[in-house]
């Protein structure tokens, strides 16, 4: 597949290390060489010095078949423009970053299609709805689902009281009922682990658990953990994500935004009716212990430095708070913020590139999530006829080791996979995968 992304920014930047690993051809697109040196030091991809909107540029650009044309800079206006530009000369299919919620009302989707651009993505947007979404799920770490509910995958980091500490997967079987989830990775000290039946569950092990919802509780208790309901929110941070999800959780919480810029509280104080909206410093400890952060169930703290959003949470953790978001842009900072003991790390240009990688891959993948602060990636895939992974039991066929099938779909119920399972055609199963297994893995679904 031919992609040019225009915006070496980092979104666009990190998309293009995520593509770079998946032999398509990739041209980057920005008017400052700064950015285009490191991509051009570290990657084997083309880059072009210009405007996204120069019809010269593009014309040249997109004179050979592209597939994908992704316009993710920091221009609302130029990503607009240069998305109809790159459809009027040929591209397949366009891609537009912007940052006016309004533009996802179905009528708008409607007329951008019919101007040229076939998606939208909105990486505020995107994190804010990953935050809401934990929010419900505040047992996990990270949450996300597949086939249409059936299942979902919960990220877990385990504490001293997770009764699987210094226990195997195989002593774990026997004492418990294993058959609605199955553990798929474990990330321990940087390192990404597919388990196998004699690998043992350490302390502070971060592990990636693939569950029906019948279950759910059975997991929970294993690790340690219980969902609880989040009533009172500190928002540390009046930026997009923050002000998205105090609008939608004013409606059933009582929610406190705390930002040190007077006009943009002001701007808030407009738009957010029902969220306490306080002028100061989040890094001020008298504020916070003023504003009750000893009475929260959560802290979000999204404010444009990395920094102050790790140290805040850690603040809040301090205070007996029991749920920590921190949006963590530095992705040198994200293992480091992990150890410290924050819940769950925010990523936007993760969640965006994530979103965005959907439209590049094969048309049996449905879904894909790229895990911050690892290589792996967690895949929903249709199984083709006649593939190889339907030729026998996951045991027997030599499925990769860097790989695992968490579970499936099969004619709307959902099932956990073992080593006995026999996968077969038109199921849909969601593989927890390392970089090292890609090649290997595609073999199996052709």
């Amino acid at each position: 597949m031919r992609i040019v992304i225009a915006g070496a920014g980092e979104v666009g930047t990190h998309l293009a290390k995520m593509l770079a690993n998946e032999n398509h051809e990739i041209v980057v697109i920005d008017p400052e060489e700064a950015r285009l040196k490191p991509i051009d030091a570290t990657l084997d991809i083309l880059t072009h010095e210009g405007s996204a909107t120069s019809v010269r540029l593009l014309r040249d650009t997109l004179v050979k078949k592209t597939d994908l044309f992704i316009a993710v800079t920091h221009s609302e206006d130029t990503n607009i423009i240069s998305a109809i530009m790159a459809k009027r000369f040929g591209a397949v299919k366009t891609i537009a970053r912007i940052d006016n919620l309004d533009f996802f009302e179905s009528s708008t989707l409607d007329f951008f299609k019919s101007i040229g651009i076939d998606s939208l993505i909105y990486p505020e947007l995107i994190a804010a709805r990953e935050v809401l979404g934990l929010l419900h799920e505040t047992g996990a770490s990270d949450f996300m689902e597949f086939c249409g509910g059936k299942l979902a995958m919960y990220v877990q980091k385990l504490a001293e009281n997770a009764p699987i500490i210094n226990k195997s997967l195989q002593e774990i079987a026997t004492t418990n009922r294993t058959d609605k989830y199955r553990a798929v990775a474990i990330k321990r000290e940087g390192k990404t682990i597919i388990p196998r039946g004699n690998e043992h569950f350490q302390l502070s092990d971060t592990v990636y658990v693939i569950s029906t919802h019948e279950g759910m509780d059975e997991m929970m208790k294993t690790s340690g953990k219980k969902n609880f309901e989040a009533k009172n929110v500190m928002i540390l941070g009046g930026s997009r994500i923050g002000k998205h999800i105090a609008l939608h959780l004013q409606k059933s919480c009582e929610v406190k935004l705390i930002d040190i810029d007077t006009r943009k509280c002001e701007a808030l104080s407009e738009i957010l009716d029902n969220t306490l909206i306080i002028n100061g410093d989040g890094r001020n400890v008298e504020v916070l212990e003023q504003e009750g952060i000893t009475k929260m169930d959560a802290f979000v703290a999204v404010t444009g430095n990395s920094e102050t959003n790790i140290l805040s949470c850690l603040l809040a953790k301090k205070y007996g708070v029991k749920k920590t978001f921190a949006e963590v842009e530095n992705i040198e900072y994200i293992s480091l913020a992990e150890k410290s003991g924050i819940d769950t790390i925010i990523n936007k240009k993760i969640s965006a590139a994530s979103r965005i990688f959907r439209h590049t891959v094969s048309p049996i993948i449905t879904q894909v999530k790229y895990m911050a602060g690892t290589d792996a990636e967690v895949l929903e895939l249709i199984v083709p006829e006649n593939s190889k992974i339907t030729k026998g039991t996951l045991r027997s066929i030599d499925f990769p080791k860097d790989a695992i099938v968490g579970g499936g779909l099969r004619d709307g119920e959902p099932y956990i996979a073992t080593g006995d399972t026999i996968i077969h055609a038109n199921d849909k199963v969601v593989v927890f995968t390392l970089p090292t297994a890609y090649e290997k893995l595609n073999k199996f679904f052709t």
